[in-house]
């Protein structure tokens, strides 16, 4: 019996002794240098709330004087339209200024009168799909054009979204449909939209890491994660390519791509008139096939780092960007910046390195690609408005120097499930920390993720009283503003 309890103190003790060694924390990593805080600013407080003013004004109104309205400005968005469509058009036209601000005001009152939402949409498309012919000619370096291009197109969407939030979720399609650029390639069907081997798909999912990938940009975004459609010219099998921050780079199925989660997803294509594609017009299926076959014939985990020089790991955006760069045509003629101090410590805190990147939201700019198609959830816009909110509100508490803190009393306990882990990706298998996840960073993520799901909470609550104070759902400001106090109030 002494033997016994000799024994079990001899155990209690290496284990104790284990626990303690495995509480060490990880060794301090550097810390990132002061940076110059670049992040697009709108600064346009006065005139988000004069829109909802104007909104709330519109819905008073009887039927038939908004009907006049609206038809009015209509009328003036077509004059303002043609002031721009001019091929001497710049970035830095005031004429630009006047669409956008007009486009706004078109919103505010369609938003009250959803008879009108289909012809909104089609301005929009005309719009849009201008201001990217216009960028064509345009230098995508400059500062300049960078914010051009993200006031117009995202500022667009935000209020072709306000519109669409107003109505009942039922009341509209969830693919638009924006412009039929040319392809010879294989193609397929995703969610009712035709696809061709080589079109980018830049898509944004459900989990809080998601809105943190997408809003962590000096341009925030809408879409988080990218990925390569291939279409086999000889099956007709259509596949997807993407990088996963669970197992690294794979390919899925279309009916696993389309059961996987997602808010929204944008068709991006390489522009048929590309010198590139003029030369070779199959250029988008031969670098879909080449990231098809490094998929399969290598295993290639996912990269942390986000160093798009670096193939031997890969994160979403990287996997177009490498195989197209590969077969000459260089995608993200502009690199993605991240400077905000918080934005940069919190990504840092998860093993990010590199903070001029290619982020999937700003793929959207690079005037090489069409816009082809968006599609959204619509039982899921609202919630994905939350979710920016949220991340935006995290991010202004971020910059003010909180950190992401985590359980130091689970260390141990984590870093044996990821030695286990690490067994289990020797042995192909995929383990519940991802490969080049460490387990400090695991439970920061842990704990990103009890904080934006608490926040989130407290924003939808928030925003339910809103709506039955106000009788209209919160316009995205009016979001913001509600994540912000709850942040501040927790």
């Amino acid at each position: 019996m002494k033997k016994i309890r000799q024994r079990v103190l001899q155990c209690s003790a290496a284990l104790l002794l284990l626990y303690i060694v495995l509480l060490i924390p990880d060794k301090e990593e550097q810390r990132i240098k002061k940076v110059v805080n670049s992040s697009f600013r709108w600064n346009k407080d006065a005139l988000w709330q004069q829109l909802e003013n104007d909104f709330k004004l519109a819905k008073q109104q009887p039927p038939s004087m908004l009907d006049t309205a609206i038809q009015a400005a209509f009328n003036k968005a077509e004059i303002v339209f043609k002031a721009i469509d001019l091929p001497e058009l710049t970035a830095t036209d005031n004429r630009l200024d006047t669409v956008l601000q007009h486009f706004f005001s078109m919103a505010s009152l369609v938003a009250a009168q959803p008879a009108y939402t289909d012809s909104f949409l089609q301005y929009y498309v005309r719009l849009r799909n201008t201001v990217k012919t216009k960028s064509r000619e345009w230098d995508m370096q400059d500062i300049a054009v960078r914010n051009r291009m993200y006031s117009m197109l995202y500022g667009a969407r935000a209020a072709v979204e306000e519109v669409l939030l107003q109505q009942d979720t039922a009341s509209f399609k969830p693919a638009l449909f924006c412009k039929k650029e040319q392809s010879v390639t294989p193609a397929a069907s995703i969610l009712g939209i035709t696809v061709h081997s080589g079109d980018l798909l830049v898509s944004r999912g459900g989990a809080a890491v998601s809105a943190f990938i997408a809003r962590a940009n000096d341009y925030p975004a809408n879409f988080s994660h990218v990925a390569l459609v291939y279409v086999d010219d000889k099956t007709g099998q259509a596949q997807v390519i993407e990088s996963h921050i669970e197992k690294g780079v794979a390919v899925s199925t279309i009916q696993e791509y389309e059961a996987d989660k997602k808010l929204r997803f944008m068709v991006l294509r390489p522009r048929a008139h590309l010198p590139a594609l003029q030369q070779n017009p199959l250029l988008p299926h031969i670098a879909a096939k080449f990231a098809y076959d490094e998929a399969l014939k290598r295993h290639i985990p996912y990269d942390f780092k986000m160093n798009f020089y670096d193939s031997s790991a890969m994160f979403c955006s990287e996997v177009g960007s490498y195989a197209y760069r590969k077969n000459g045509l260089q995608l993200w003629q502009a690199v993605s910046t991240i400077s905000s101090q918080g934005m940069v410590n919190w990504l840092h805190a998860f093993g990010v390195e590199n903070f001029v990147t290619q982020m999937p939201g700003d793929l959207e700019y690079d005037p090489q690609l069409s816009v082809v198609a968006e599609w959204r959830d619509p039982q899921a816009l609202y919630k994905d408005h939350i979710d920016n909110a949220v991340t935006d509100a995290l991010l202004e508490q971020a910059d003010k120097g909180k950190a992401i803190e985590y359980n130091r009393w689970m260390l141990p306990v984590v870093r044996m499930i990821k030695g286990w882990c690490i067994l289990k990706n020797l042995f192909g298998g995929v383990g519940i920390i991802p490969e080049g996840m460490s387990a400090t960073q695991a439970l920061k993520n842990q704990s990103f993720t009890a904080m934006f799901n608490a926040l989130q909470t407290c924003t939808t609550i928030a925003a339910n009283r809103f709506i039955t104070t106000n009788g209209y759902k919160p316009p995205y400001w009016q979001l913001a503003a509600l994540a912000g106090k709850c942040a501040v109030g927790q």
